[in-house]
């Protein structure tokens, strides 16, 4: 990257793939894109690899990311080493790395570890919360240790505005940048040439979810179904909401209570697939509360697709209101939002247009400018 000195950085992060998940896939890119910019990277992770690798198994990825498997057999596979610090303190003393950078959810024992860990081998640190942190607030304060990080140079950082504000309360008022996720805003950016749609197929709302509690599945179905009462029945309505989960069961029963055949549960579909379904939507809906990013929506904002959900999440740093979608206050405004943007036509199009002309600011570019940026302000070589 043209300014600045390379770097060596490590990589900490209790989840990696093959698991699947936000945080999990993120560092996978981030470690891929650094290292394309000519950063040397190695990831730490308590994950165990495809193949079973694990007791600290070194595994070397495409680009030359070198992969520490710390994982120890436990049930479910659960990403959690306590005796790893001792062996990735050898490592990281062994490796002159330059920074290490830890990624973090509300819970992360494994990376908080290796934070100390990284500290006490004399490295610059960043951390980077992907998580909002909510009613943990409360046990965050009372342990003290972001206090304790920052005040040792520890450049920390959340993933949004929203989440930023959540990690400063709970650190007690220090310096926290925003470093949003990024995407390859060009991959998903729809084809110029192509055909445009057929007016019969109706209004496709689509969506990317886990199906858990927290990301609110219920609610988006409550919003669909409060969507489809209020707009004028001579507008066809059709939904997609990709992914799968322990809630599915709960919403398939809630589909048929209610008569909804004019929604579709494919399961989770790969990064292809969700580009073919953000591809063929007119509109892209959420009703998760504790979004820390909203990576799915600027997915699919980078797809072209205006935005729904509602105000006060990461998504805030996404979507404009009124421009490339609509924020809401609430369950019965993202319904009434679906529904003004379902019997608009032009007021579809001419966000549409606004979206092709005005792709998203993370892209991998400017996030690893940021990324790189938060390393020099924790002390790494520049």
């Amino acid at each position: 990257m043209a300014g600045w000195t390379l770097v060596k950085v490590a990589l900490l992060s209790d989840c990696y793939p093959p698991r699947l998940g936000g945080i999990e896939r993120q560092v996978h890119d981030l470690a891929h894109r650094l290292a394309g910019d000519g950063h040397e990277v190695e990831v730490f992770t308590a994950t165990t690899g495809p193949h079973g690798e694990r007791h600290g198994a070194r595994t070397v990825e495409e680009d030359g990311v070198v992969v520490h498997r710390m994982a120890i057999p436990l049930p479910n596979g659960v990403p959690v080493n306590p005796f790893a610090p001792r062996e990735v303190r050898r490592r990281l003393d062994a490796g002159a790395f330059d920074v290490a950078h830890a990624h973090l959810g509300v819970v992360s024992p494994f990376a908080t570890d290796l934070v100390r860990t990284s500290l006490s081998a004399g490295l610059p640190v960043a951390a980077t919360f992907h998580c909002v942190i909510d009613r943990s607030a409360p046990l965050f304060r009372v342990a003290g240790h972001l206090g304790r990080w920052a005040r040792r140079g520890v450049a920390l950082s959340a993933v949004s505005t929203m989440a930023a504000g959540r990690v400063r309360a709970a650190a007690g008022d220090v310096e926290v940048a925003v470093l949003n996720n990024g995407i390859d805003a060009r991959w998903w950016a729809p084809d110029a040439d192509a055909p445009p749609r057929d007016p019969a197929d109706g209004v496709h709302v689509v969506s990317a979810l886990r199906l858990v509690n927290r990301k609110r599945p219920l609610a988006l179905l409550g919003a669909l179904h409060e969507a489809r009462r209020l707009l004028d029945p001579s507008v066809p309505l059709r939904a997609t909401l990709a992914g799968e989960g322990p809630q599915r069961r709960a919403m398939e029963g809630y589909l048929r209570a209610r008569g909804m055949d004019w929604v579709s549960l494919p399961g989770r579909l790969d990064r292809e697939g969700l580009r073919r379904m953000h591809h063929s939507g007119d509109l892209y809906a959420s009703t998760a509360r504790l979004e820390a990013f909203g990576i799915a929506a600027l997915e699919a904002r980078a797809a072209g697709l205006p935005v729904v959900a509602p105000r006060g999440t990461g998504v805030d740093d996404v979507v404009t209101d009124g421009l490339d979608g609509l924020l809401a206050d609430s369950d019965a405004g993202v319904a009434q939002a679906l529904a003004r943007l379902a019997a608009d036509p032009g007021l579809r199009e001419r966000m549409r247009t606004h979206l092709r002309a005005d792709p998203p600011r993370q892209d991998w570019a400017s996030t690893i400018a940021a990324t790189v940026a938060e390393y020099r302000r924790a002390g790494a070589p520049g």
